[in-house]
């Protein structure tokens, strides 16, 4: 595609233009300059002589200047059979205003919109309909269609009575196309008891997000995010009735992929009523379904037990569990989530070789068949309660996050450490994550080319194997993969292979295991505090 750009008339501010070429060039098309204040007669002469696909207009004048000199533009390019061509505008808001109530351009940029609006115009993203044209409806169509930008997702349910806040927060965080991804944040009856009116508590309607208890609720919120940027929804699986549940939300909210677990959202945690083994099983047949249809599906198992203080090599060998039997249920298409800052005491250098260390254990699995899309968060019991702190925290979690080159960035409101988003606190987080990360984008150093984290990373994937092994001899002679065997796996969790300090007291788990934080990172230690390699830690609880 060819691309002619300057500034219009009287306008000299050209560094907008030169931006917007740079992308164009960047991505592979081929660009011309007109040059500041360039008359709309030479704007003719060079559009007739190039012949662009597009032209981009700049003014940053007053409005009343550029609605004169927009006029007289357009006059010309009419005049020159040029008016079949496609325009796009930058300016300032005023002006910009005035550019699109002209209604020429193809897209209007007045530096409010995210980066990746320029970016998705040019890829051809942006027609005379843009401001009403829908962005591809499934997650892997969409993930192509805004990279090199990452997916912005956002958890939303506001606790109320009924469902009414989060219908007209949808709606108005919709209509700012700040999000790609709503999660629906649903309260937990309706997670664990959608389906069991008897057994739902009227005293703790909303407790934790929205309160839907009916299709038609599902369907309104679904609705709600009809408009602006059409953003796709999705929410967490059901921790009772897994199928039935899953089928639901497909049918309503159309869910863009599903999260599901193999330990927790059971009676272990609290969360839904099967107990450990039961529901690993249930995890797997509802990783099956939605592999047999085409789903991708979500892994959130890794940082379920580093937000319970567990050693950073559990973390990683859950990676390994959690990919291993997505790829045997058939699941084409695996999202794996990398928590960062869980724990909250690791540092960033520890936080991202873990992360790299999991990225090595999933990513063996990784082939045609099994894609794996990187997902990454902020941690959420890492926020400090102060505002301030908490937004500087947001924007530096993200900027480090960007290391993995994530497909899907799942922003959490800076807010989270008091209470639930609201759609305005929503936005705004958003439009910070959208300012970090078009940051690193323009050019973020290597940070996991550091010594020390390719020394910790490495070093978590050799003690982790060690784990693995362990748990795989647990079912040796009983079963023909004891990876994917839920007796197997749920024995990993009673034996205490697989344990966290804040399980303590649990009817399924030891919580016994000792971590502590050395130097950045998490580690097992024994009574006196010495660190407890794989090796020793696996070999004692086996022998018992």
């Amino acid at each position: 595609m060819r691309v002619l750009a300057g500034a219009l008339g009287d306008c000299v501010h050209v560094a907008g233009v030169h931006h917007f070429l740079a992308l164009a060039e960047r991505l592979g098309h081929e660009v011309r300059f007109t040059g500041p204040a360039t008359d709309p007669e030479a704007w003719a002469d060079m559009a007739r002589e190039y012949r662009p696909d597009v032209i981009g207009v700049s003014y940053r004048l007053t409005p009343e200047n550029g609605r004169r000199a927009l006029q007289d533009f357009w006059a010309v390019m009419q005049a020159a059979g040029l008016d079949d061509l496609t325009f796009f505008f930058g300016g300032t808001p005023p002006v910009a205003a005035v550019a699109r109530e002209m209604g020429i351009f193809a897209a209007v940029f007045d530096g409010s919109e995210p980066p990746s609006a320029v970016l998705q115009a040019l890829q051809g993203g942006a027609d005379s309909e843009a401001e009403t044209s829908v962005p591809p409806q499934t997650v892997l169509a969409r993930i192509r269609w805004k990279a090199p930008y990452p997916l912005l997702r956002h958890h939303f349910g506001i606790p109320a009575e009924t469902i009414e806040p989060t219908v007209e927060g949808i709606t108005r965080i919709s209509g700012t196309g700040v999000l790609d991804v709503i999660s629906l944040g649903a309260d937990q009856d309706a997670q664990e008891n959608l389906f069991h009116p008897d057994l739902q508590r009227p005293a703790r309607r909303g407790a934790g997000g929205v309160p839907f208890r009916t299709e038609e609720d599902l369907a309104r919120l679904y609705a709600a995010s009809r408009c602006g940027n059409f953003p796709l929804m999705r929410s967490y699986s059901g921790t009772a009735d897994l199928l039935r549940y899953a089928e639901l939300l497909e049918r309503t909210i159309h869910n863009a992929w599903c999260a599901t677990s193999l330990f927790w959202f059971n009676a272990m945690d609290g969360r839904g009523p099967q107990s450990l083994e039961a529901s690993i099983g249930s995890h797997q047949a509802l990783m099956a379904w939605h592999g047999a249809r085409d789903i991708a599906v979500e892994g959130n198992e890794p940082y379920h037990w580093g937000m319970r203080d567990a050693p950073d090599v559990i973390s990683v060998a859950v990676s390994y569990l959690y990919a291993h039997n997505a790829y045997k249920a058939g699941v084409r298409d695996y999202i794996t989530t990398y928590m960062f800052e869980s724990p909250p005491l690791l540092s960033n250098r520890m936080d991202l070789a873990k992360a790299l260390a999991q990225i090595q254990m999933a990513e063996r699995f990784a082939g045609p068949d099994f894609r794996i899309w990187r997902q990454t968060r902020t941690g959420l019991l890492s926020y400090p309660v102060d505002v301030a702190r908490a937004r500087a925290h947001l924007a530096q979690s993200i900027y480090l996050q960007m290391a993995l080159q994530p497909a899907i960035v799942h922003v959490v409101g800076y807010c989270e450490a008091d209470h639930a988003a609201t759609a305005e606190e929503v936005i705004e987080s958003a439009t910070m994550a959208q300012h970090v990360i078009a940051t690193a984008l323009e050019g973020q150093p290597s940070m996991t080319h550091d010594p020390r984290v390719a020394e910790r990373a490495n070093a978590l994937v050799r003690e982790a194997d060690v784990l693995i092994d362990a748990i795989r001899s647990l079912g040796g002679g009983t079963a023909a993969d004891p990876l994917s065997d839920p007796a197997t796996l749920a024995r990993a969790v009673t034996t205490g292979l697989l344990d966290a300090p804040q399980l303590q007291h649990n009817p399924f788990a030891r919580g016994e295991i000792r971590t502590r934080a050395i130097d950045g990172a998490m580690v097992a230690v024994d009574a006196h505090g010495r660190v407890v390699s794989e090796a020793e830690r696996t070999g004692s609880l086996l022998v018992t």
